[in-house]
Order: C-alpha cells, then structure tokens, then sequence
C-alpha cells in the first residue's frame, strides 16, 4: 500500500501570475494536495520529427529546451516509485520515439508496471516496430495514444506537415493489429460539437480498417511553452465552492508526478502541462515532491479546473 505522507507549502516564490500561495490580488490561492501516486509521466524530451506550431512543449527537430532522457536517468526513479506505489508510467514528448534508448526504457518500466506512450504515431514509431514487437512479451502491457488532430487530412497536415495524417493511420493500423491497445488524442475547437466530431473520426476508421470504437482525448489549445494568457486566477474559494471532492480528485497533480530533464539534471514536475514553471519542479526527489502541496497558479491549470483536462488514460 502507497505511505501516507504529510503535506508541507513551498516558500512564497514571484512569477508573472503572483507569488506562489497567493494571487496576484493579493487572495489566497486554490491549491490541491496530493493523495496517492497513481502514474508516474516520463518527458522524454522535446525533440520531435515534427515542428507542430500549436505544439504545447514548443517541440520541434533537434529541439533540447527538455533533455533526452536515458535509462540511467531513470532506473531509480521507476524503482522508488513502485516502492510508493504507482500503478502505471506514462511517457511523453517531444516525440519519444526519436530518442535514443527510447525502447530500453520503456522495456525496464514494462517490467514494473504498465505503460503508457503518447506518440505522433508517425515515422519515428514505424521504423521501430521491429522493436516493438519483442515487449508485447514484457511482464506489464504497453498501451499507445496517436495524436489525430481533426477529422480532415488538409486540416491535419497542414500543422504536422504533409502526409502526417496517412501516416499516423497507418501508425494506428499497425498498434492494433499487431495487439497493443491504442486510443486517440484530438483536438477541441471552441464550441464544437464533439459528438459529430468523433463521428467524422469514426468514419475515417471504418474506411481505413480501423477498429470503429477507439477511445478518444481532446485537448484545448494550452499555447506554446512560457506564454501567458487571460485565464482567471483560481483562489481557494473557488476551489471550496465549485469542484467536489470527486472532481478535485481528477486534477493530475492529486495522483501523479512528471519527471524532466534540464540542464543535465532530472527534476520532479506536479504534471504534464508545466514544465516551462521552475517553482513547478523544485526538487529532484520524488518523495519531496509528494510532500509538497501544488498550487494552482499556472495558467493551464484553469483548463484543469473548467474543462476537467488531463492526460491520462481513459
């Protein structure tokens, strides 16, 4: 069973959206507190075969803003974490399988818990299928999510450049029936109709020969790395008044870490959306971040709060 650990505040540190326990009028801040370590998220770096301008990393070909992550990076990370209980590792990018090593890793995560890879599902991931192949065989399962951003191939290639929608469906095609479980990441265009949308998706797949029941994702657009936006605040009261207890439950920061690597050095983000804040990932150790009551002060931390956004696994 994971230990219960006690709970303690960063010091008060400044960022453009106010100090770190109070907004920048002064109010104090929503904040969620961790409950258990249910999934560990990898950032294999920000390099990526594609130059997605929407890209929420700002990942691009070459790009080192997050270092490659190694084995060696990470061996005591997924060990510690079994110890505290974590139930599944999750990997994402950049692109995770341009990285070097990639495979090694996830075949030692595959044999402590099961994994989860969010990929473009492009040429990176179709030149490794010879390798992908033999972890089928690992302890643990390894489940996939493409990214597949809108129903509409133009629509789709004209960000992720030409042919990357064929090539992501054949990304698809080739995950399933070769036996991984794969889901889909989409998209969310301001007042769509989501239901319609993954019709149109559903279409494409009955087309193609792709299983017609796929689960998808949809994310809104959380702008590029750095860049803030006129999202409100969210102060305790809010967070007292509207979320239950249930919803709270959902934020990521309530049951998972991320680690990243910077400047040579692994540190232990609160999610996957902010590792472009440093007060985010103030130690390098996972049992001090767990201690460590995470504010609500990003401003991708609002999508969490409306829209219930995370990147786990459906």
């Amino acid at each position: 069973m994971p230990q219960q650990i006690p709970v303690t505040d960063l010091t008060q540190n400044v960022s453009p959206r106010g100090p770190w326990t109070h907004t920048s009028t002064g109010e104090p801040r929503g904040y969620v507190d961790f409950q258990r370590l249910k999934e560990l998220w990898i950032h294999t770096g920000t390099a990526c075969n594609l130059a997605c301008p929407f890209c929420l990393e700002g990942s691009r070909p070459g790009d080192d803003r997050l270092n490659a992550m190694k084995l060696d990076d990470l061996r005591a990370y997924f060990d510690k974490a079994v110890d505290l209980g974590v139930e599944q590792f999750s990997f994402t990018g950049g692109e995770p399988f341009v990285i070097r090593g990639f495979i090694d890793i996830l075949a030692y995560a595959s044999t402590r818990r099961p994994c989860f890879v969010l990929t473009n599902g492009t040429d990176p991931l179709l030149r490794r299928t010879h390798q992908l192949l033999p972890l089928k065989e690992q302890p643990y399962p390894i489940r996939f999510r493409v990214s597949l951003d809108h129903p509409d191939a133009a629509r789709h290639d004209r960000d992720r450049g030409e042919g990357s929608f064929a090539k992501a469906l054949e990304g698809i095609r080739w995950l399933h029936d070769n036996g991984f479980e794969v889901s889909i990441a989409r998209q969310m265009d301001p007042d769509e109709d989501g239901e319609a949308v993954e019709d149109a998706f559903r279409r494409i797949f009955r087309t193609e020969g792709i299983p017609e029941d796929l689960a998808f994702t949809a994310f809104p657009d959380f702008g590029p790395p750095g860049s803030e936006d006129e999202t409100p605040e969210i102060t305790r009261t809010c967070m007292e008044k509207y979320p239950t207890a249930e919803s709270r439950a959902h934020f990521m920061c309530s049951y998972s870490r991320m680690l990243v690597k910077q400047n040579g050095r692994v540190r232990v983000y609160a999610c996957t959306l902010v590792d472009d804040d440093p007060d985010y990932g103030a130690t390098s150790s996972l049992r001090e971040s767990l201690e460590t009551r995470m504010m609500l002060r990003h401003h991708r931390c609002f999508s969490c709060y409306r829209f219930g956004a995370s990147c786990s696994a459906p």
